[in-house]
């Protein structure tokens, strides 16, 4: 009895530890992303680079952009996330990414491009 009531509670630890530590990672990486993103645009969040659309634009102009892709759901939900935080979507199907600053520069961890 007194075996279970200590196997029971190292488990509660055990969750617990784990639960804290995915919270604070996901900490991290959000304000990792919102690091990059502000180096992106100029300091300070300000709209350095950033477009004309409005947020209300992007699924159309997303779709727009993803139509010719095999992988449509990552490029739609990457181009989403692109034109929400730099509210704009290069002209064409793929390159002309020269055209939005932003969503230019707005790089992986790694170093690739974040946006189709």
């Amino acid at each position: 009895m007194v075996a279970m009531a200590k196997l029971l509670l190292v488990l509660a630890v055990a969750i617990l530890t784990i639960s804290m530590v995915e919270s604070r990672l996901k900490e991290t990486n959000n304000a990792e992303e919102q690091h990059q993103l502000e180096r992106v645009n100029g300091q300070g969040g300000q709209k350095n680079g950033k477009g004309s659309l409005q947020s209300s634009q992007c699924p159309e102009q997303c779709l727009r952009r993803c139509s010719q892709t095999r992988y449509k759901k990552p490029c739609l939900f990457f181009c989403l996330k692109c034109c929400r935080a730099c509210l704009c979507v290069p002209s064409g199907y793929y390159g002309n990414k020269e055209e939005c600053p932003c969503y230019n520069n707005w790089k992986t961890k790694r170093g690739g491009p974040r946006c189709p």
